[in-house]
């Protein structure tokens, strides 16, 4: 799968926090309020986000089983400080290759976060399948969308949206992406499955003051947009240069779409 940055990724988790949809935190709290312990294993952790967003809301002993290639940000993930009730474990496993590996042992939760827009229709198909075979419910949020606003508009807006939507499906590491799809494609899935799904909207809202989130999230558009010569680059540079300039007077703000989907097995769970 492809990398992220510690730096990047450090400095979009009080976004992705804000953002996470609270009635699919809820459902998923909700599961297991009436246990005393629960196994979580987290797919794809990065530094470990997902266990700092919703640790608080599970039972209080837990046990995390943090899965990752990268071995740098796996280094970064378990907490320094332990936490009375809480083992948190790092396991370096290729979820591309071996998904069923990563999901192995005592588990009572499957948890991911941004991770399912970069996956493939098959590969979500061994997720939904695996989980239902081992009856897991799956905690997934903010699957990108392919939803933006950006204010002030510029004439290019809609044409670096579709830009970036079209770079989303490329492959990622586990065969052709299910980009903007990949949430719909989500619910549809567990569905299929006999589990109850509950969704939201779990959207980014960048506000003026956000200006260094802001100036690395518009760089990376026109970054994708150039990649596969989506626009001309005259085209996208007047956007990037347009949008820095608001962005540093203090003048832009962006909305970004993403979903959150907590995914229930009917029956004993």
């Amino acid at each position: 799968m492809s990398a992220f940055s510690l730096q990047w990724l450090a400095l979009r988790e009080p976004h992705d926090l804000r953002a996470r949809n609270s009635s699919v935190l809820d459902a998923a709290a909700a599961a297991f309020s009436h246990l005393t312990s629960i196994a979580v294993v987290d797919l794809a952790c990065g530094s470990g986000a997902t266990l700092r967003a919703i640790s608080a809301r599970l039972p209080r002993r837990q046990s995390w089983r943090l899965v990752d290639n990268d071995l740098s940000l796996l280094a970064r993930a378990a907490p320094e400080i332990p936490v009375a009730g809480r083992t948190v474990t790092t396991v370096p496993i290729d979820i591309a290759r071996d998904l069923e590996a990563a999901l192995d042992g005592p588990v009572d939760l499957v948890t991911t976060s941004a991770l399912l827009d970069l996956v493939s229709a098959e590969w979500l198909e061994r997720l939904a399948t695996e989980a239902a075979v081992r009856n897991l419910p799956v905690y997934a949020a903010l699957s990108y969308d392919g939803r933006a606003t950006f204010e002030p508009h510029h004439v290019c807006d809609t044409a670096m949206i579709e830009a970036v939507n079209r770079h989303q499906c490329g492959d990622k590491g586990f065969g052709q992406a299910l980009g903007p799809s990949a949430a719909a494609a989500t619910i549809k899935q567990f569905e299929a499955l006999d589990y109850t799904v509950v969704d939201g909207q779990s959207d980014w809202l960048l506000n003026p003051p956000d200006r260094e989130m802001q100036s690395e999230f518009v760089n990376g558009w026109a970054a994708a947009a150039r990649e596969i010569d989506a626009l001309s680059l005259a085209d996208i540079v007047d956007w990037l240069t347009f949008r820095r300039e608001h962005i540093t007077s203090g003048r832009s703000s962006i909305r970004v779409g993403h979903v959150d989907v907590f995914a229930r097995p009917m029956g004993n769970r």
